[in-house]
């Protein structure tokens, strides 16, 4: 059974990074979001590769909302030219606003912040809190490194296989998309038993 996609909240740096596929990348998957009548649910920042996913969604015609907290809005550093932006009261707020929102999630290249929204949701789904698919754009091999290291927490038994495998890396957007629709079951949770499972 595929998973319909309504929307998709994607994770991203606040710099463009060095390599400037990550800008090209960014904006190919933009498009075809938009082009899959898919919503942008995004950090709501107008820098760095934020600013590049918003500005080619709302180019192409798409629907984009920007979750962003009272702090970093006071500096200024929020898109103007949104659907919508909406302004949260803090970091928690804004990570369950963009959770909530969300029919799947994408990791662009990005720095600590996108990692650690990335492994709370990656978190969530080992918990059961959600069901919902998760994938990174692997960008010139940008997640290799956290690939190995899940393939290690595997190996060192921290890690079930199946849960690594809920985590889909792929380096072209559009077999990333068709990937997180595939319907694939999710795993069981990590601590579900066997009689409820």
């Amino acid at each position: 059974m595929r998973v319909d996609l309504r929307s998709v909240t994607v994770y991203c740096g606040s710099n463009p990074g060095a390599d400037p596929a990550f800008a090209d990348r960014t904006r190919e998957l933009a498009r075809l979001l938009v082009a899959s009548e898919i919503r942008v649910v995004f950090g709501g920042g107008h820098v760095g590769l934020m600013g590049v996913l918003a500005d080619a969604a709302m180019e192409a015609g798409g629907e984009v909302i920007g979750v962003m907290p009272q702090a970093l809005a006071d500096r200024e550093i929020g898109h103007k030219g949104l659907s919508e932006l909406r302004v949260v009261g803090s970091m928690h707020e804004r990570k369950a606003a963009m959770a909530e929102l969300a029919d799947a999630f994408i990791a662009l290249p990005g720095g600590i912040g996108t990692l650690e929204e990335l492994i709370e949701v990656y978190t969530w789904s080992q918990l059961g809190i959600h069901r919902k698919p998760l994938g990174a754009l692997n960008v010139n091999g940008y997640y290799d490194a956290l690939g190995a290291f899940l393939d290690a927490a595997v190996q060192q038994r921290f890690l079930r296989a199946e849960q690594r495998e809920a985590l889909v890396f792929e380096e072209e957007p559009e077999r990333l998309l068709e990937r997180l629709r595939s319907g694939q079951p999710p795993p069981r949770p990590k601590w579900l038993s066997e009689a409820e499972a």
